[in-house]
């Protein structure tokens, strides 16, 4: 009896030893196909191979802490939009692109995607998507580029933290991928606009609500010091140029009684020229015209307040017109992102839907009506064009 038991005892022990190397096996498998998400193509529009605008990458910011940021590509030489395409083209990065993506953009023949949570500037094949190198900075938040340099805005700290220290402005040698220096600045920084040799960042303070930062520090790029803060208003955080010489800069206001808003700084003066008291979250300049979006929280309300319009930078006058006047934008529920063909002038506009699933990307004719659309990655953000 006793013999017995024990080759029955045997017998499920070897069972279950087999049962283990099954499901190690497809639980490997699962993890795999996890970390390899293959990419998606859908055509969208007909080829035109002789087009300009080759194409533009898209970077998807995906949820915090959901590890979902995703780059994607949309090719008009095929007319095909490529959705995820970082994970299918460098498969062993077992965690894909990384938690939240912040920013991107072209110099020279790298890409580079600021990926704000996972603490790193991505560096890829501007051609192929393929990963170069990974250049580590704790919470970057913008890039920019100059005479052979990489320029990164950086929060420091933790997320979220109040008393996170000052951030900095980070210099990259885009040869070397190198950081060489560093420069603080004030809380929280945004994005960043280049003026001559001049460097203007937005300072937010977002991690101190009661206490938000109101300034734009300037930096000069030749001796890469801070020559000064301008005083413009709270929670800033857009900065774009445009060829007269000045620089728009966003207010979010407090999200309660102080309204977002827009201000021009003359970049000869330093000084702020010009205030628009309408609500923008974020605005492309094109040749004369800014065109800009507004998706206004109030935490009174609990709700969204969306707007759309142009600017013409030239005589810092608000058009009477829209960049959309075909009803289309009553199916947007978040913008999310914006760019603009300098040489077709098409309008390019994403929505974030609810956050948590895939978005959407539209393009707009110069008149305003919606040519196509596309599904994109979760959150929808931001742009950097490919031209022949």
């Amino acid at each position: 009896m006793i013999i017995k038991l024990l080759k029955t005892m045997k017998a499920i022990k070897q069972y279950s030893f087999f049962i283990l190397i099954f499901l190690s096996t497809a639980l490997s498998a699962c993890r795999k196909d996890l970390q390899v998400i293959p990419e998606e193509q859908v055509g969208v529009i007909p080829a035109d191979p002789s087009r300009q605008l080759k194409g533009f990458y898209l970077v998807n910011e995906g949820n915090m802490n959901m590890n979902k940021a995703s780059l994607d590509y949309m090719d008009f030489s095929t007319g095909v939009y490529r959705r995820n395409i970082y994970n299918q083209t460098n498969p062993a990065q077992i965690n894909g692109l990384g938690d939240v993506a912040n920013d991107v953009g072209i110099y020279g023949s790298k890409l580079y995607v600021v990926v704000n949570i996972s603490n790193k500037v991505e560096v890829m094949d501007a051609k192929s998507g393929k990963r170069i190198q990974q250049i580590n900075v704790t919470n970057p938040r913008y890039i920019t580029f100059k005479d052979g340099k990489a320029y990164v805005s950086a929060y420091l700290g933790q997320v979220g933290v109040p008393d996170a220290p000052n951030g900095v402005v980070i210099q990259i040698d885009t040869n070397s991928l190198k950081e060489e220096r560093r420069i603080e600045v004030g809380r929280q920084p945004e994005e960043m606009a280049i003026v001559g040799q001049k460097l203007y960042v937005a300072n937010s303070g977002g991690y101190s609500p009661k206490d938000y930062d109101t300034r734009v520090s300037v930096i000069d790029l030749n001796s890469f010091s801070l020559v000064k803060n301008i005083e413009v208003a709270i929670n800033l955080h857009r900065v774009k140029a445009d060829k007269y010489g000045d620089i728009y800069v966003t207010s979010r206001g407090n999200y309660l009684n102080i309204h977002s808003k827009i201000f021009v700084i003359d970049t000869k003066t330093d000084l702020v020229k010009t205030r628009f008291d309408i609500g923008a979250s974020n605005l492309v300049i094109d040749e004369d015209i800014a065109y800009f979006y507004g998706s206004e929280w109030s935490n009174s309300t609990g709700r969204f307040t969306l707007s759309y319009g142009m600017i013409d930078v030239k005589d810092e006058k608000i058009l009477n017109k829209k960049f959309i006047n075909d009803g289309t934008e009553a199916n947007i529920t978040v913008p999310y992102g914006i760019t603009v063909d300098k040489y077709s002038k098409e309008v390019f506009v994403t929505d974030a839907k609810n956050y948590f699933s895939p978005g959407v990307l539209y393009c707009f004719d110069p008149s305003g009506k919606l040519k196509w659309k596309v599904v994109t990655g979760d959150i929808p953000a931001h742009f950097a064009m490919v031209y022949k």
